[in-house]
């Protein structure tokens, strides 16, 4: 350049390639861990905390916590809802939408049908342009219904999530998830226009979605092998068929903005007849033809600043640009247009191809657009998701893209596929750091599930046994992504995610992890209402726990299970919960009982599931056992009160037991035998008077209660003699005392008897006896009291005993 003119160049201004953007990398590097997020939701009547550590806990909802009635969003919220729903716009330059061709009587028909209420379904072969009909429709049928148009995906969805979806999308009911009643209630006021795309169930399951929304107009499309609705829906059902022949050459005319030439038109008639008139295959011989111009445009250029380094490959490029001149480019051949997708891709950007050897890794799902520079390692990689929506080897699918039709099984087959597991493995390390960021929503991490999910049912067969110091990638990313997935209420994911976490730990050997989604499993089925799989689930996640000691992991484990318990009407038994230890309980006795206790041995178990009130039959069992014991020692006690009773009432019938009140050997004081206390001043003897004792000798005729009987001692003042001898009492006494029980005895009144000293010397009784006692039959029993001497049933310690409500010597003399 001459020196006297500056050109641009010298000002900074040259035409050169952009320069690329700042690396990314350091946006990923882990900074400090921040804290754990815990979300409260309402489920039904439940509240569950999710708690991304120790695990969801869940209880019973409060009325204070219980959300406001959800209300219907209004016209413009909707139209934000319906505006998300949406794929977004790929980056790049805006290309115009296509046309339809030869749907004009479809769209007709099946707007007319919408507007008289009814439910139609639309079938149609993948890349019969099944979903740009739709989305026509659905602009037809804004003003039909008063709830407007909603658009939903029945992607890898249930019926059952279906209906929650369409719950969310009219109601504004944040944190919330209704039970199934007040579900139902809410759907039956819907009136709306709902457009389900990409269904996958029919039959039984689709009937629940039509009596579930009486109220509404469902718009479905589905592929030929779902199953058909049941002829008591009555859907209407409309076939989506391929273009003729005609169609297809304006639609390639279309694509590539010119008019064919004969050879491309006689080109274009055997691509319609090998492809059945299916619009995505014209879609993409348009993309060829594009391809092939700027082939021919360029095969004399030179490239003179690297501008299409990027777009054609270096063994594309001709050796001499000269020898092939743009005439000599062949079309591609009828087998390259039938399987355009590996062609199409060679001819594209390097993030292009890296996007699709992403995508098969996937399984065919496409990340978001904003997470391509991170997995494919370009900065300007997020442009690539318009260059292949601009081919045709993308296609929307709710709010994302997928692999169009058959592009997958081609780009397998041209070795796309090679590296799968390293591509999984990067887009799962990625998704573990990108979910589980402070300033990433969960709102966010559930519009990216599929991929997400996708990732992580990539990396569990990875998973090996980390080495001391790190996690398997599987497992850090269940771990991060299905807190987010149940905070965003998006509990199918959820589950999804819960199970392969349980797999990935079970496979890296790691157990606390494995405990962690058990329990999480567990929640998840009890806010479902499945209390069976819920107990067998938070079960062995206690189980786990208890050999790991995580005290904080048990006590929510067992807080659940109460719940489980509450919820199935079961009483809690006394034995332990699974995995729960029972302090022993110690305390002290002041003497053992007459009997021998059964201790049962504490036995952890669980009760099974057809006999769910074992541990109330356990405790009557107990509670059986205890009060016959109890009854059994009343009984004796109340005997021997009752023998007592009755043996210081018929002290008079029996000469031999009033030998005497005191021990006829002497006994010391220390000597551990119990002192008798003074005798009671009341009787049972009915009538006035003292009791006579009985004669202490026969008498000549050897008989006793004959007349020549000698007189008893009357009893004496208490004596202070505290040796406690017992005399002789005059006469010939007995070695061997023995009771009389008369069955008539007499009513002797009652006076104070205390031991004497003295006994041959007695002063005289405050009273005489009524008569003398007559006893009609007699037992001579061998009793001895505690020092080994003889002792009398009438004597003073016994009777005090009886009195004062203690057990007399005689019956322990007796048991023992």
């Amino acid at each position: 350049m001459d020196p006297n003119t500056p050109g641009p160049e010298e000002h900074g201004q040259a035409y050169s390639r952009r320069p690329p953007r700042d690396s990314l990398t350091s946006d990923f590097v882990p900074n400090t861990p921040a804290l754990a997020r815990t979300v409260r939701l309402v489920s039904g009547d439940l509240l569950l905390t999710v708690n991304p550590v120790d695990g969801s806990e869940i209880e019973p909802c409060p009325p204070v916590e219980r959300p406001a009635a959800p209300r219907k969003r209004t016209a413009a919220e909707r139209a934000d809802a319906e505006h998300a729903a949406r794929p977004p716009v790929p980056a790049g330059p805006v290309r115009p939408a296509p046309s339809l061709l030869e749907r004009q009587d479809e769209r007709e028909r099946l707007v007319r049908l919408l507007a008289r209420g009814r439910s139609v379904r639309l079938t149609g072969p993948g890349g019969s342009g099944r979903t740009a009909l739709l989305d026509l429709v659905a602009e037809d049928c804004v003003d039909l219904a008063p709830d407007g148009v909603v658009r939903l995906s029945g992607f890898h969805r249930s019926a059952a999530e279906v209906m929650h979806d369409l719950f969310r999308a009219v109601y504004d009911a944040p944190g919330y998830r209704p039970e199934q009643d007040e579900l139902l209630a809410r759907l039956r006021e819907i009136g709306a226009v709902v457009v389900l795309d990409d269904v996958e169930f029919g039959g039984t399951a689709l009937d629940e979605l039509l009596d579930a929304t009486p109220e509404c107009a469902l718009l479905l499309g589905a592929t030929p092998d779902v199953q058909a609705p049941s002829p008591e829906s009555e859907v209407e059902e409309v076939f989506l068929g391929g273009l003729d022949r005609a169609a297809g050459v304006e639609l390639l005319e279309r694509a590539v903005g010119r008019v064919l030439t004969e050879e491309e038109a006689n080109w274009a008639g055997d691509l319609w007849f090998e492809s059945e008139g299916l619009p995505l295959r014209f879609v993409q011989a348009g993309a060829l033809l594009r391809q092939h111009d700027q082939l021919r445009a360029s095969a004399g250029a030179v490239d003179e600043y690297g501008v299409f380094e990027d777009v054609r490959r270096p063994a594309e490029t001709p050796a001499d640009p000269a020898a092939a001149p743009s005439e000599d480019v062949p079309l591609p051949s009828l087998g390259e247009a039938a399987a355009p997708a590996p062609l199409l891709a060679s001819r594209l950007s390097a993030s292009a191809r890296a996007t699709l050897r992403l995508a098969v890794a996937l399984g065919g799902e496409v990340p978001h657009q904003a997470h391509l520079p991170a997995l494919v390692g370009d900065t300007h990689a997020d442009a690539a998701l318009g260059e292949l929506a601009g081919c045709g080897l993308v296609s929307p699918v709710g709010a994302r893209y997928r692999l169009a039709a058959g592009v997958r099984t081609q780009l397998e087959a041209a070795g796309y596929a090679d590296d799968a597991s390293a591509q999984a493995l990067t887009a799962a390390q990625h998704y573990a750091w990108w979910a589980g960021h402070p300033s990433v929503t969960p709102e966010r991490v559930c519009a990216e599930a599929d991929a997400v999910l996708a990732a992580l049912a990539a990396a569990v067969p990875q998973t090996v046994p980390p080495v001391e110091g790190e996690e398997a990638c599987a497992v850090r990313l269940a771990r991060t992504a299905a807190p987010a997935f149940a905070a965003g209420l998006h509990w199918n994911a959820w589950n999804r995610a819960l199970r392969s976490g349980a797999e990935a730990a079970r496979a890296s050997g790691e157990v606390s992890e494995q405990a962690y989604f058990h329990h999480e499993l567990g929640v998840l089925a009890l806010c479902e209402g499945r209390l069976d799989r819920a107990r067998a689930e938070l079960e062995a996640s206690g189980g786990l726990r208890a050999a790991l000691a995580d005290k904080r992991g048990t006590v929510a484990g067992r807080r659940a299970l109460a719940l489980v318990a509450d919820l199935a009407g079961e009483a809690p038994g006394p034995a332990a919960t699974a995995g729960e230890e029972v302090p022993e309980v110690r305390h002290e006795e002041s003497a053992p009982p007459p009997y021998t206790t059964v201790v049962d041995p504490l036995v952890t178990h669980r009760p099974p599931d057809g006999r769910p009130f074992g541990g109330v039959r356990r405790l009557a069992r107990r509670n059986l056992v205890a009060a016959g014991s109890a009854a059994l020692l009343a009984a004796v006690l109340g005997t021997v009160v009752t023998l007592g009773m009755t043996s210081h009432e018929n002290a008079g019938d029996n000469p031999a037991g009033t030998v005497d009140v005191n021990p006829s050997a002497s006994q010391d004081v220390d000597d551990g035998s119990p002192d008798a206390g003074p005798a009671d001043d009341t009787g049972t003897a009915h009538g006035t008077g003292t009791p006579t004792g009985g004669p202490t000798s026969p008498g000549p005729d050897g008989t006793y209660g004959t007349t020549d009987d000698p007189a008893p001692p009357v009893p004496a003042e208490p004596s202070a003699d505290p040796s406690r001898t017992r005399g002789t009492g005059g006469g010939h006494t007995s070695p061997t005392p023995s009771r009389s029980r008369t069955t008539k005895p007499s009513t002797p009144h009652p006076t104070r008897t205390s031991p004497t000293g003295t006994p041959s010397s007695p002063p005289p009784s405050s009273g005489t006896p009524s008569g003398s006692p007559t006893p009609t039959g007699s037992t001579t029993p061998s009793t001895t009291d505690t020092a080994g001497g003889p002792a009398t049933s009438g004597s003073p310690e016994n009777t005090a005993r009886a009195a004062y409500g203690e057990e007399p010597d005689l019956f322990f003399g007796g048991l023992m």
